[in-house]
């Protein structure tokens, strides 16, 4: 039986359905140990807020139709980009 080859792909959906449809035994001999990040994770920041501040970003972020973490993460990009 011949075995395919590993997909040579960034595509997620590709790259599920080939691992949904194959034993990653199959492969032993071609996996190699990753001793170093992959990928890059991103940093939570905590702010405070007063209730009403708080309650203003949700009540302008909901009218734009996005989750209030978005909003001020949008923000903060805005801001970083202008200095």
């Amino acid at each position: 039986m011949k075995i395919q080859p590993l997909p040579q792909t960034d595509s997620i959906e590709e790259l599920a359905h080939f691992w949904d449809t194959h034993d990653l035994t199959a492969f032993e001999d071609e996996l190699e140990e990753v001793t170093e990040p992959v990928f890059e994770r991103e940093t939570a920041l905590t702010i405070y807020l007063l209730p009403e501040e708080a309650n203003r970003i949700k009540k302008l972020a909901t009218s734009q139709g996005m989750p209030d973490t978005d909003l001020v993460h949008r923000w903060v990009r805005e801001k970083l980009q202008a200095v």
